[in-house]
């Protein structure tokens, strides 16, 4: 959705959520345990992560690179998906990405999505937007993504690990998953993505 709106709008899109994904990847690749706090600080804070424009034709929504590497489809793998939230969670690793993610929206003209744009990376953003939708609907749109890509996944588990994930970011002390005080609450539940854009579209032309 958030890339749909950037595309109507001629804006850049940033989805953080990839760029904590992306870290959680490097940490594995170089065996960096997850509960190291200090260690994954340490890492985030050396670590160069960028998104782009697709730099490839293969179906992805953007270009992730962690230190000029291309990670876009690695970052989407179970393992990463299984520990990202414990990563996510430090102060350390969300200090050192929030500061890169303020730096891409400073030039304005952003779709930024992630669990604490409104609260956290950008409170004077002109338009926050809180998406929600039940845990089984999510979990059937990331099913039907992970089987497009030819990848086998069991439903269930997946909605599972949804929820627990869910449970580790909105009890996390540092930047809990919230809406802001001023954000606007869109229900995505049984709606297309062009009518969660148009939505979307309606309240910035009013904002």
């Amino acid at each position: 959705m958030g890339r749909c709106l950037a595309q109507r709008l001629g804006y850049a899109f940033v989805d953080t959520g990839a760029m904590y994904r992306a870290l959680t990847w490097l940490a594995l690749d170089r065996g960096v345990d997850p509960n190291d706090q200090e260690g994954l600080s340490r890492l985030a804070a050396e670590t160069d992560i960028t998104i782009t424009r697709p730099t490839m034709d293969d179906g992805r929504p953007y270009s992730v690179f962690v230190q000029g590497r291309d990670v876009t489809w690695a970052i989407r793998r179970p393992e990463v998906e299984a520990q990202v939230s414990l990563v996510s969670r430090v102060p350390g690793v969300r200090d050192a990405l929030v500061s890169q993610q303020r730096v891409m929206a400073e030039a304005g003209g952003v779709v930024m999505v992630g669990r604490d744009i409104g609260t956290v990376v950008l409170p004077r953003a002109p338009l926050k937007v809180y998406l929600v939708a039940s845990p089984e609907e999510r979990a059937m749109r990331r099913f039907r993504e992970l089987r497009e890509r030819g990848e086998e996944v069991d439903w269930e588990a997946l909605r599972d690990e949804m929820a627990r994930r869910d449970k580790i970011d909105s009890e996390r002390a540092h930047s809990p998953l919230r809406p802001a005080e001023d954000a606007h609450i869109v229900d995505t539940e049984n709606r297309t993505v062009e009518e969660v854009v148009e939505e979307i579209e309606r309240l910035l032309k009013s904002s």
